[in-house]
């Protein structure tokens, strides 16, 4: 990015503080950047939990009737307004016409799947033919492996973080088992730098380039879960091609979050959920691509009657007729009430654009760090007050909308006074609470309202 993109957060802040005369601290700074931003009415597409119907809420410390700060669209997005518009559409054909809905409707059940699919190729930078809508995040990473990751003798390692989410380590132990291998030996895990918390593009590419001949599969996050790093994909798929390796992209945290080229940038395999940033509801549909390069050398290893061509799927001749690329990877029917719920969320990302999600997410994110760093930066531990440690990487072309927090003031007294006051967030081991605004439906003044509710919340937390 141009060294004047980068500026934006800081030099938009200044630029609203001096025509309103006041600090960039100061609350008319978030009400004017939430009067100036073009995607605010987005947020009435969303149900905001109030803080009343939160579980660890303390009654005495919040006004009930007030919504929450929710800062977890990281870990399970909120729902839109027409899930339920859309789960009554199907609920009642059902109850109407019985087996007729699986050809009738905007949504027929056989196709349920087919007719949203349209809306992901904005999101993740791929056209239809190569996104598949099916399954969850670890079953579908484990059938694209199958696929994918064909150990030879010469060539048998899996290159991933060291810390990946667990689901991922687990996926790949449990590949290179069933392939016979020693885990250990073909498991290659790339650690931060002592002392880093986050990995250095330039030994990411060392290991690729030092022990590429050997490693079969690149998998790596698109934005890791813990740090909030976002890798820089396009590079590790180049540097991985190179080597005659086949590159692969968990992008759970990245899809809904961040601009994503996949076509563009040559890369093999990703897939996703669709609960966090895409606001699916728990559980939802998840999703994964195929390269269009790969559509006739790359086959499914295991198969069901939705991998065949939907011509000739109700011949029942148990003659396969696969279909290419991505889609011959489904297995089963769609589930219908899963679309629905995904289709409602995806509608809002077409209106709204990537591109202009984005933008503001630099900014919202870019707004809390400077908060954050003028109120509880690490000069403030020669005050002897509690001070904040950003881990997520500075620059914005290497992270998201998530922002990993760790304190200096024990980190479960900190969450704790957070839920208790309405803010929605989470901890995550070893040591870091994770706060993530999202541009759809968070605005400036929540970020501006988190700031004194983390104050308070560290204050509180400092004296136990």
């Amino acid at each position: 990015m141009e060294p004047s993109v980068l500026e934006l957060p800081a030099v938009t802040l200044q630029r609203i503080a001096s025509e309103l005369r006041c600090h960039p601290t100061d609350e008319r700074v978030a009400l004017r950047l939430d009067e100036e931003d073009k995607l605010r009415h987005f947020r009435e597409y969303f149900y905001i939990p109030k803080v009343q119907d939160l579980p660890p809420i303390d009654l005495s410390l919040v006004n009930k009737d007030e919504n929450s700060i929710y800062f977890l669209g990281n870990s399970l997005g909120l729902q839109p307004k027409l899930v339920k518009t859309y789960l009554d559409e199907e609920l009642d054909k059902w109850a109407k016409m019985g087996a007729y809905g699986h050809e009738t409707g905007k949504r027929p059940w056989i196709t349920g799947d087919e007719t949203i699919v349209g809306l992901m190729t904005d999101i993740v930078g791929a056209s239809e033919k190569e996104i598949v809508l099916m399954n969850a995040l670890s079953v579908n990473l484990h059938l694209l492996l199958l696929s994918f990751y064909k150990p030879t003798p010469k060539r048998y390692k899996i290159l991933l973080e060291a810390k990946a989410f667990p689901s991922d380590h687990y996926v790949i132990e449990s590949q290179l088992q069933l392939h016979g291998l020693n885990v250990e030996k073909s498991m290659r895990l790339i650690k931060p730098r002592e002392g880093e918390e986050t990995l250095r593009m330039e030994d990411i590419l060392e290991v690729i380039d030092k022990e590429g001949d050997s490693i079969a599969v690149i998998l790596f996050s698109g934005v890791h879960f813990y740090t909030g790093q976002l890798f820089n994909m396009p590079a590790i798929t180049k540097a991985g091609q190179a080597k005659g390796c086949f590159v692969g992209f968990d992008l759970a945290h990245a899809v809904g979050n961040v601009e994503l080229h996949l076509h563009n940038w040559g890369v093999d395999f990703a897939c996703w959920c669709s609960y966090k940033y895409l606001n699916s509801g728990a559980g939802g549909l998840a999703g994964a691509f195929v390269h269009e390069k790969h559509v006739h050398t790359i086959k499914p290893a295991l198969v069901g009657w939705f991998s065949h061509e939907l011509k000739t799927r109700f011949k029942m001749d148990n003659k396969l007729q696969l279909i290419p690329g991505a889609n011959g990877f489904r297995i089963s029917n769609p589930p219908i009430l899963l679309v629905c719920s995904l289709h409602a969320s995806l509608e809002i990302f077409k209106q709204a654009t990537m591109k202009a999600l984005r933008r503001k997410s630099i900014l919202l994110t870019g707004y809390l760090e400077y908060l954050l760093k003028h109120y509880f930066g690490k000069d403030k531990a020669e005050t002897k007050k509690p001070f904040v440690n950003i881990i997520t990487p500075a620059h914005i072309e290497d992270r998201g909308c998530q922002l990993t927090l760790t304190f200096s003031v024990p980190i479960k007294n900190v969450y704790q006074e957070l839920e208790k006051r309405g803010v929605v967030c989470d901890k995550r081991e070893p040591n870091g609470i994770r706060v993530a605004p999202t541009p759809l439906y968070n605005s400036f003044h929540d970020v501006y309202k988190f700031i004194n509710l983390l104050t308070s919340a560290l204050d509180s937390a400092a004296t136990k």
